[in-house]
């Protein structure tokens, strides 16, 4: 392993200039990435790759679930609620079924059990490559919305059904009874063991004497902390993490300091940014280790399996979301709907074209075992691999590629904000400054008519500007401005959870400038 620290030295070098090379042609850097990933894997003399589904599982997958349950929001995620709910569960269910009769049907040798294998590995879309494509296009904030959620939770739904498929195939029998039992456990122990280490970790930090280098080493172990309780108990370890994520998510303006706050943002983009790019690099260097296993089935064969599968795939996720559509329309006759408009056949075509797979697939397929428990190999392992990294490939190159092109072809409208987002940026601006005179004018009366420097942040505010001035303030002062700052920050909490079509994004960016002074004042 140390004589191939080198290598991996210089892969990460290459990533980054990878990273860099995408935003600059506007191409999303998984694509890149499992491309270079592949082209260096067959090069003499580079080190042979072999990833550990338990690395993917228990090193990776945790961080990156937790990343996006922080940075996801939960207003947007509580409003979709119910599209999101019917991708994560609902169609991962039926893409799986579909696999199943389609491997049975076209491969030979593949029973429903495997087949049902196979959907369980190949159904959930990946968060990752969607996001990275989304940036260089604009869509309305519902569909980047639907797509985060449903990236939070299809991967839990996805494993459950690759659970129960496994032991199906390795028992050669299936115990409804037991599946629905564990099935409930799984969602009910997942969301309760998530939920409930979360409030572990926001005790910690709330009641014991902590700084911003300690919150930020507890803030790395709470991922992993989660989902090793949650698998210990023999529930779902991602739906855990992305339940405590969203919990601590929430809380966080009530248990961390502004240092803490910040610092974790940086410290969170950082190292995902590092732990995706290490993956879909590996992916592409896994390829010789997969193909080496195929034995009697060719390569021919095994590509078109997987183009096949690829196929069937797309189209049933195009197909479920003009389904979608189709039930919310009903639907809007008998219940409350998010909204009530009509989407028409641009957003569903867009929504079911954003079916990306990546590393949880591939994790998931190297965890198969190589033998069952009576010894004997395990039926078609090493096709099942194969077909998971042509799918991978297929859908990042095909549906990854042409995804910004089509999405500037059609041309979507923002249903959900009627005025732009810097307009309500300049009208959240304004609000604050008059809310803060407000809050001054009748909590510190009498400091207000002492105090110049009070005066002096007056004028700023009035200017709509904030105080910049690098003049020693004193402690009263500076008391009067964090409490200013504090009721700031509540007042833009409550405006987000009151207006439901404002964006979150705007409510951030001012809780992470009201941050920002709070930590000015540290240096004046």
């Amino acid at each position: 392993m140390l004589e191939d620290f080198p290598f991996y030295l210089g892969l990460i070098v290459a990533i980054v200039f990878l990273i860099m090379l995408g935003n600059k042609i506007k191409v999303a850097y998984p694509v890149l990435l499992v491309l270079f990933g592949l082209g260096i894997s067959f090069i003499p003399g580079i080190p042979s790759v072999r990833i550990n589904p338990e690395l993917i599982f228990i090193i990776f997958l945790p961080p990156l679930l937790y990343e996006a349950s922080w940075a996801i929001s939960g207003k947007e995620l509580w409003r979709w609620r119910r599209i999101i709910g019917s991708f994560a569960f609902v169609v991962v269910f039926l893409t799986a079924v579909t696999i199943a009769f389609a491997a049975n049907y076209f491969i030979p040798g593949f029973s429903l059990a495997l087949g049902f294998l196979l959907g369980g590995i190949v159904s959930p879309p990946d968060a990752v490559s969607a996001g990275a494509i989304l940036k260089f296009v604009k869509v309305p904030k519902r569909m980047s919305s639907i797509l985060e959620g449903e990236s939070l939770l299809n991967d839990a739904s996805s494993l459950i059904i690759f659970r129960f498929a496994l032991i199906a195939v390795a028992t050669g029998q299936f115990i409804w009874s037991d599946a629905t039992l564990s099935f409930f456990w799984m969602l009910v122990g997942g969301v309760g063991i998530g939920l409930a280490v979360g409030w572990i970790f926001i005790f910690i930090h709330k009641h014991f004497p902590t700084d911003a280098n300690i919150d930020m080493a507890l803030d790395i172990i709470t991922p992993y902390m989660i989902y090793i309780a949650a698998e210990e108990a023999h529930t779902s370890g991602v739906l855990a993490v992305v339940c405590g994520g969203l919990l601590l998510s929430s809380k966080r303006h009530f248990f961390l300091s502004s240092s803490s706050r910040l610092r974790g943002i940086n410290v969170w983009e950082s190292l995902s940014f590092v732990l995706n790019g290490l993956v879909f690099t590996l992916i592409g260097l896994d390829l010789p280790e997969i193909t080496s296993g195929l034995g009697e089935v060719s390569i021919l064969s095994a590509i078109g399996y997987g183009l096949l599968i690829s196929a069937v795939l797309i189209i049933v996720r195009l197909l479920s979301a003009y389904g979608a559509v189709v039930v919310t329309l009903i639907a809007r006759n008998f219940i409350t709907v998010a909204d009530r408009s009509n989407p028409g056949m641009k957003v569903p075509f867009v929504l079911g074209w954003t079916g990306m797979r990546g590393v949880v697939s591939l994790a998931a397929a190297l965890s198969i075992p190589v033998q069952l428990a009576d010894g004997r190999p395990f039926p078609h392992r090493d096709l099942v691999l194969f077909i998971t990294f042509i799918v991978i490939l297929v859908t990042l190159l095909v549906q990854g590629l042409t995804l910004p092109f089509v999405i500037r072809k059609i041309g979507l409208p923002d249903f959900d904000h009627p005025i732009t987002d810097e307009e309500a940026e300049n009208q959240i601006r304004r609000q604050l400054a008059e809310q803060a005179l407000q809050y001054l004018k009748n909590n510190y009366g009498d400091e207000f008519n002492q105090q110049p420097f009070l005066k002096q942040m007056v004028i700023k505010w009035e200017e709509k500007t904030q105080l910049t001035d690098n003049a020693l303030l004193p402690e009263e002062v500076k008391k009067v401005y964090l409490d200013i700052l504090d009721e700031q920050r509540k007042w833009l909490l409550s405006k987000n959870l009151q207006e439901e079509t404002l964006n979150e994004e705007i409510i951030r960016k001012h809780l992470k400038y009201l941050d920002l002074e709070e930590e000015k004042l540290l240096f004046i």
